[in-house]
């Protein structure tokens, strides 16, 4: 009956402590994967932009290019009229 019991003390304490070693494991690497997930997001939000940055700096462009439309129907207006004079 004692030997039993100690025996089964032991076969619990050694399972357990296995389980313990497997659970610590698998939270450590969950950490580690974790972190590398971090400094992905930071590494890409160095690299790329938003689609707000991208919407601003498009429109941005248009306006430039819509002054620039204005300005060259005004220089071939400007022209066409001192043709015809």
């Amino acid at each position: 009956m004692v030997e039993s019991t100690v025996l089964w003390n032991g076969v619990l304490t050694f399972g357990f402590s296995l389980l313990g070693w497997v659970v610590k494991t698998y939270v450590d690497e969950l950490k580690r994967v974790t972190i590398l997930l971090n400094k992905t997001r930071e590494e890409m939000a160095k690299d790329y932009v938003t689609k707000d940055e991208v919407h601003a700096e498009i429109n941005r462009v248009m306006t430039r290019l819509e002054a620039l439309d204005a300005k060259l129907d005004r220089l071939l207006e400007s022209r066409a009229n001192n043709r015809g004079k």
